[in-house]
């Protein structure tokens, strides 16, 4: 594993690149995270991040940022941003056309671009404009960063996240009628977080006829997922938490598609794999991310098609429920990774075939 002090000095340059494109964290949404920066001379003039969806890519607002002073170095700088600069016209212009007309004579690269619309364009038509192009500049962190868009573009469906939270004995609920508090205050915060990073939230009918939950990130600043819960005969109540508020809903059932406010209706098919009819409709919606938040029977369906990339695992290490309902068991995971949080352990896992 590299150190900072182990990089070189392009790589160290990369990584306050990969810092600048964290920010739009669930603000920029099916766009990749990017960030860049501009350097003359050892010195970084300029940087810049996409800051939300549909604003100025990263490239533009680095260039934008340079100092009135320093503007006539911009010609004579090296241009470091982690993913491949576009080359067409979405919601704002090429950023390669920008980059030739500041005549920037060197570009460094984290990682290509796999989108189809890019896809090594922007690094050509760079190079035949006379630009000194460096691509995979610690491509690795690059292609982690934007795990989300890679797998919408390449797989044609959302990243898919599931989480739960369990007892010391394996345990999600215990038998009663009322929810299981499992995770602590501490934990419930940072769930919160991961809420705001991602782009929509799924649960199934019993757990929410159960738990009555928001499924929101009130905890935390930023994006509201999309709320998404299955419903198949309509049972929900519409006095429940997930019908009675004004954040975009889509309630998937086997009756009707309406739309009735912020609340959306949508018909499936419950004869055939529902996952693959969500990942379609996600898709089509441009909605890159899904956490699977429960309960134990949707996540055991995810599981049991191996139709997941990432899963966080919440232990209680200090409750013991004996009785009640079974945990989903993971398969082909890699385990990434253990983290404390006073009572509770999280664990982080990777889908060794994703």
């Amino acid at each position: 594993m590299l150190t900072f002090a182990s990089l070189t000095i392009e790589q160290k340059y990369m990584q306050r690149c990969l810092e600048l494109a964290k920010k739009g964290l669930g603000l920029v949404a099916p766009n990749p995270m990017v960030g860049a920066i501009l350097v003359y001379e050892n010195q970084i003039i300029g940087e810049g991040f996409h800051e939300y969806f549909g604003g100025p890519h990263a490239e533009v607002n680095c260039i934008n940022s340079v100092a009135e002073e320093n503007k006539n170095k911009i010609s004579q700088s090296t241009l470091f941003v982690s993913l491949e600069p576009c080359n067409h016209f979405g919601k704002t212009p090429p950023c390669t056309d920008m980059i030739i007309k500041h005549r920037i004579p060197n570009v460094m690269i984290g990682c290509m671009d796999s989108f189809e619309k890019v896809n090594g364009m922007g690094i050509r038509k760079l190079r035949e404009a006379g630009v000194n192009v460096v691509v995979n500049v610690l491509e690795d962190d690059s292609k982690e960063l934007n795990k989300r868009f890679f797998v919408f573009h390449e797989k044609k469906r959302p990243y898919i996240l599931l989480k739960w939270a369990q007892s010391a004995d394996k345990k999600m609920n215990a038998q009663s009628a009322a929810p299981t508090k499992i995770s602590n205050v501490f934990t419930d915060r940072w769930v919160h977080q991961w809420r705001g990073e991602e782009a929509a939230i799924i649960i199934g009918k019993n757990t929410a006829l159960k738990d009555n939950p928001r499924l929101s990130n009130r905890l935390s600043k930023g994006n509201q997922p999309i709320r998404i819960f299955i419903d198949k005969d309509l049972e929900v109540p519409g006095h429940f938490h997930l019908l009675g508020q004004s954040v975009h809903t889509l309630i998937l059932n086997s009756k009707k598609c309406e739309k009735i406010n912020h609340n959306e209706f949508l018909k499936i098919d419950f004869t055939t794999s529902i996952v693959g009819q969500i990942n379609e409709i996600l898709y089509q919606r441009g909605i890159s991310s899904l956490i699977v938040e429960g309960g134990a029977q949707l996540l055991n369906t995810y599981i049991t098609e191996n139709m997941w990339d990432e899963a966080r695992v919440i232990t209680n290490t200090r409750l013991f429920l004996e009785t009640g309902l079974d945990s989903p068991v993971l398969q082909n995971e890699i385990f990434i990774k253990r983290q404390l949080i006073t009572t509770d352990s999280i664990d982080f896992f990777k889908n060794v075939h994703h």
